[in-house]
């Protein structure tokens, strides 16, 4: 439930909770400032927006902001990802079918294969495509114009992307969590866009269990809202929000049974860490990648575990939430 990937559900109500302006858009000001700049400035032009990076766990907007930004231009908008552009001809197709000023967007940019990222590196910087027909001695390369287009990529592992690809980039935001605040506003919205009957108890309940990520604030609301119409008369209070939360097995912090686990096994199989990611999806038997991508961003938000260079370490904060006294010496270890 509070994992911040996409799911078919959240796809299906992903367009009619969307902000469509940026107005509209909650949160993330200092991103929004410099594309509101970006923006600006390139209309004034009349220029196409210099290519764009967002990078950040996911949920937290990276796909709105493209769609925004592509609104606000009044242009096209094509979306793929990574593992979608499989060879270097998927990548010609989409690009050569664009628009003057159009987008490309480009999610899990960091999974895009080697071949097809040595074929946009001139792409964003000449607007050209090279193009080989043939084989042998009779192939040629046709030089191929393409039209000033924006790339916005998205990637949750910025890390992971080559260094001669970040550098074309004109412009890298970080997207983070959001805060109480701003998790109350996206409750409120998404309750008014849904006809959801709820109140401020309702909406705090919600927003202190979302993660600090807007799509898991709507999913939650989504379950909390069917909980209250079988159980209270479909109005969520906070008592009813609390109760449906509860049944779904998320605490006070929307930590879920796999994050409980997580944090268990550091500090009661390893007394606190350090202890390596591989062991730990081990000891759960969850995959590690899925660990690092979804669950450990969050904890290391709340600081509940530290990363060191021999392992994850369980903090006096994460002892503490769980009720486990706080010791040097290691707990005694007990069934989870």
């Amino acid at each position: 439930m509070v994992s911040p990937r996409a799911r078919e559900e959240d796809r299906a109500h992903d367009t009619s909770l969307r902000p469509r302006s940026l107005g509209e858009f909650i949160g993330q000001p200092k991103a929004k400032e410099n594309i509101g700049i970006l923006l600006e400035a390139a209309m004034e032009r009349g220029d196409a927006l210099d290519h764009v990076l967002l990078y950040g766990p996911p949920g937290l907007g990276k796909t709105t902001l493209a769609h925004i930004i592509a609104r606000e231009m009044g242009v096209r908008i094509t979306v793929t990802s990574g593992p979608a552009l499989e060879r270097a001809g998927d990548l010609a197709a989409i690009i050569t079918n664009l628009g003057e000023r159009d987008i490309l967007f480009i999610d899990e940019a960091h999974r895009l294969s080697r071949l097809v990222e040595e074929r946009l590196y001139p792409a964003m910087e000449d607007f050209a495509l090279d193009i080989i027909i043939g084989k042998g001695p009779s192939a040629k390369t046709i030089h191929l114009p393409l039209p000033r287009f924006t790339l916005i990529g998205a990637t949750t592992r910025i890390a992971l992307l080559t260094a001669p690809l970040r550098e074309r980039f004109g412009v890298v935001r970080r997207l983070d969590f959001y805060g109480l605040e701003e998790m109350r506003s996206i409750v409120q919205r998404t309750a008014g866009l849904l006809g959801v009957q709820i109140d401020e108890g309702g909406v705090d309940e919600v927003s202190r269990r979302a993660r600090g990520t807007p799509r898991v604030a709507n999913r939650l609301l989504r379950r909390v809202r069917d909980y209250a119409q079988v159980r209270a008369d479909g109005v969520i209070t906070q008592e009813v929000a609390r109760q449906a939360l509860g049944l779904l097995e998320i605490d006070s912090l929307g930590l879920d049974d796999i994050d409980r686990r997580v944090i268990e096994t550091i500090i009661l199989k390893f007394g606190g860490g350090p202890v390596g990611l591989d062991t730990i999806a081990a000891s759960i038997c969850e995959e590690a990648d899925t660990i690092m991508d979804v669950y450990e961003p969050y904890l290391l938000q709340l600081g509940f575990i530290d990363r060191t260079p021999r392992g994850r370490v369980a903090t006096r904060l994460a002892y503490g939430h769980l009720g486990i006294t706080y010791s040097k010496e290691p707990p005694q270890p007990r069934l989870l």
